[in-house]
């Protein structure tokens, strides 16, 4: 009888220890063909695309300044207006190199230092890039450019625009392109490399312990752009009727600012850029964890898009004539912010 008691235990105890052998770990999910996706083809080729526009831009500038005409200010224009696309979608994504080297500030300053940029124009100083490059952001970047093409009014005609203001045009746009280039070489695998810390993220990554940790960054990323949007871009010349608070005002370019960085969230969020990237992003992890809520976010992300590109007339006008369609945009915005901010970030940081 003892013997079978103890020939039982021992079967049970052999049954209990394979058991526990057998069983599995905890689930561990792997992020790594997301993040490499939003890194390569959203990220990346926005700044590739950034980068080859700024130096069209340059191109134009240096054939306006030698062959001054309207055509060749409109050509300009035109060229100013395509760089500044990239740039505008590029703004859900405001971390890394981008932010390390100061590089938000001497590419988008605003609004421009006229006073200080007329001191520059009336002095004996020589007007190059590497002059430029020693001055603060708002002497230079996006919007100095836009002031000199388009001038206070908007309506700046090539006749008017003085031989120094040629000068100024045209270094600007070369430490723009410079700018520009530096960012896309500081993410490129060839260059700084800064793609491989978010590919890399949690397996080797120096900038990130895990993969959770880079998709939080790029989460908080869109929230901020949303935010910016809504309660600054939006709700700054709206509420003071201001409209030196307005971005790119002299282009009257505004709302296509305003809706790029909302695309700016669409293309992280979606995992797109244009004809690039697989769609494998933060809504492939949403959707898999509440279906309902990714159809909400991609619905308010199209929603604030179309809410703002309807706004009647320019921007500069709409703040007096049409407040309540400019009311309209900034509470769409405001909604995808708050879904963000409050439902998706924490399933994120939940990972």
């Amino acid at each position: 009888m003892k013997k079978l008691l103890l020939n039982s235990f021992v079967l049970f105890a052999l049954l209990w220890i394979s058991s526990c052998t057998k069983e599995d770990p905890a689930p561990t999910v792997d992020y790594n063909d997301i993040l490499g996706n939003i890194g390569e083809n959203v990220i990346l080729k926005t700044y590739e695309d950034l980068a080859t526009k700024a130096v069209n831009l340059q191109n134009a500038a240096k054939i306006l300044a030698e062959t001054p005409s309207e055509t060749n200010l409109m050509a300009s224009k035109n060229a100013w207006v395509a760089a500044r696309e990239p740039w505008e979608e590029a703004e859900g994504f405001l971390f890394g190199p981008v932010e390390q080297e100061g590089l938000d500030p001497a590419l988008d300053s605003w609004p421009v230092n006229v006073i200080d940029l007329s001191n520059v124009l009336n002095s004996g100083n020589a007007i190059t890039a590497d002059f430029l490059a020693q001055q603060e952001g708002t002497l230079k970047g996006f919007h100095t450019i836009e002031f000199l093409l388009w001038g206070e009014n908007g309506n700046k005609t090539v006749a008017q625009i003085s031989t120094r203001e040629f000068e100024y045009l045209v270094a600007a746009c070369e430490i723009l392109a410079q700018d520009a280039q530096e960012l896309y070489n500081l993410w490129n695998h060839g260059g700084g490399n800064y793609i491989d810390e978010v590919i890399n993220a949690g397996n080797g990554s120096i900038i990130y312990i895990s993969q959770k940790s880079a998709l939080e960054e790029m989460t908080n990323g869109l929230i901020i752009i949303a935010d910016e949007v809504a309660n600054g871009k939006i709700n700054d010349p709206l509420a003071q009727q201001d409209l030196s608070l307005e971005e790119s005002r002299f282009s009257a370019n505004s709302k296509a600012d305003f809706a790029n960085n909302i695309r700016s969230i669409q293309n992280i969020y979606t995992g797109t850029f244009g004809n690039y990237g697989n769609g494998k992003s933060i809504s492939t992890i949403i959707q898999e964890k509440n279906e309902a809520l990714n159809e909400q976010v991609l619905l308010e992300i199209s929603a604030a898009i179309e809410a703002i590109e309807t706004i009647p007339g320019t921007f500069s006008t709409a703040i007096f004539a049409h407040s309540d369609k400019v009311s309209l945009a900034q509470t769409a915005v405001r909604n995808l912010q708050m879904t963000l901010e409050e439902q998706v970030l924490p399933i994120i940081s939940n990972l």
